[in-house]
């Protein structure tokens, strides 16, 4: 299985762009924030995937109905005229002549066939259409799963640039604050021109990453718009709650429970049920079948009276004993063998790609959930070294860079801990869809 890591992709796409699309008169506005299980539900009712493989399930249990068809039997109305030339006939001294058959003939026939016994063979095509429907339906849920992994990551990539935003209107806030002041300072003689300057350039950097983020904002909306199937001009709003998470169990239980859960590992299951069985359909070609037929109707060219149309019918039955089938049974079997043979290789190695990514999403999810411990203590660092550093700089102990620096870094710290909470939510997200658990 690919794996695909969501929020790597999609802010990297983001970040390509460098310009952001204001909101105007063509741009409609969402005032509901999203939270992501109705995002979920909405992704899976309206995205033009999931319809396609409902139809391939439909097509599928159609073929089951169509292998079905053979237990029941073929009717069919016929009908014929033909003119016939030169005619026979036969002449008696004393009585005249006699045509032997019609010149003109007629018929109105109802057919009748049913296959009596075939030996298996129908009954062993429609266990084979069932089968063939359970891994439609199997490759429909597939389908869900990996679409929900996308529709998770795009969803937390917008809480982290949404919340990233409001940090940087924070830092800007404190940052324009601290600039009123160095400016009264600077008319006072208490500070300088290039203090008020270096704070305008970290003001500046700051628009700039803001900025950024809210381009990669857009970007990301339309990227949701387009799984939710609505205008991708719409402007929306996502909310959840960081601080919720999933219990999970040891390392081996986890592995033991996708083994059983994981569509991929169901599907290639499916897959060898259905081999063998096309291995024995193959065997069940040549088969013998017994079939009932009769027809009945009328139709003219009775001898005395050629011209009249009576009554007929004809009822028999029918046995058919394959002797030679010019050796296309053997090497189709010999191909059926192989793919047997290339579905268990198939299954081995889906369980060890399962087993590798249960413990890759396992060990991500541990990682992430110390870094969020130790981004909450830089955060609690960083805003007592802030407190700290702006009191010595109204008492005159540090320069305005110094201050400037812990002003920065606070944000940083902010930042950090706001991706490392999304890093952990996604992760976990992506460790229960590992496991086989539906998330949508």
């Amino acid at each position: 299985m690919k794996k695909i890591s969501i929020i790597t992709f999609l802010i990297s796409l983001s970040v390509s762009y460098t310009t952001i699309a204001q909101t105007s008169s063509n741009v409609s506005v969402s005032t509901d924030s999203l939270n992501l299980d109705s995002v979920l539900k909405q992704v899976m009712t309206n995205y033009p995937t999931i319809k396609e493989a409902e139809q391939a399930i439909v097509a599928a249990e159609s073929k089951v109905g169509l292998s079905k068809s053979a237990y029941y039997p073929n009717i069919s109305l016929s009908s014929s005229y033909s003119h016939l030339g030169p005619i026979s006939s036969i002449s008696f001294p004393g009585l005249g002549t006699f045509d032997m058959y019609a010149a003109n003939n007629y018929s109105a026939t109802v057919n009748f066939e049913e296959t009596i016994y075939d030996f298996g063979k129908t009954t062993k095509n429609v266990s084979f259409a069932n089968q063939n429907s359970k891994l439609t339906k199997l490759s429909e849920n597939q389908i869900k799963q990996q679409l929900s992994l996308i529709t998770v990551g795009n969803f937390f990539s917008l809480v982290y640039l949404q919340k990233a935003i409001l940090i940087k209107n924070e830092e800007l806030d404190n940052l324009n604050e601290h600039l009123h002041f160095i400016e009264k300072k600077t008319e006072t003689g208490s500070s300088t021109e290039y203090e008020v300057l270096t704070t305008k350039v970290r003001i500046s950097a700051i628009e700039n990453q803001k900025t950024d983020l809210e381009t990669s904002l857009k970007i990301g909306q339309s990227k949701l718009n387009a799984l939710l199937g609505k205008p991708l001009t719409t402007s929306l709003a996502v909310r959840n709650n960081l601080t919720s998470y999933f219990p999970f169990d040891i390392l081996d239980s986890l592995i033991s429970k996708a083994l059983n859960q994981r569509d991929e590992v169901k599907i290639v299951n499916q897959k060898e049920v259905l081999a063998q069985m096309k291995l024995d359909n193959i065997n069940a070609t040549n088969n013998p079948s017994l079939s009932l037929f009769a027809n009945g109707g009328l139709k003219n060219g009775y001898f005395p009276d050629l011209n009249t149309a009576k009554a007929n019918y004809i009822v028999g039955i029918s046995f058919n004993f394959p002797l030679f089938d010019a050796t296309r049974t053997k090497y189709n079997r010999i191909a059926a063998q192989a793919d047997i043979q290339s579905v268990q290789q198939e299954k081995d190695m889906t369980q060890r790609t399962v087993t590798e990514d249960i413990v890759e999403n396992y060990e991500n999810v541990s990682t992430a959930q110390q870094k969020v411990k130790q981004a909450k203590l830089q955060v609690e660092q960083a805003e007592r070294a802030y407190q700290l550093a702006e009191i010595r700089f109204q008492s005159g102990n540090i320069t305005n860079l110094d201050l400037l620096d812990n002003t920065v870094s606070l944000s940083e710290s902010r930042l950090t801990l706001l991706k490392t909470q999304i890093d952990y939510i996604v992760n976990q997200y992506k460790l229960k869809i590992a496991i086989g658990e539906p998330v949508y």
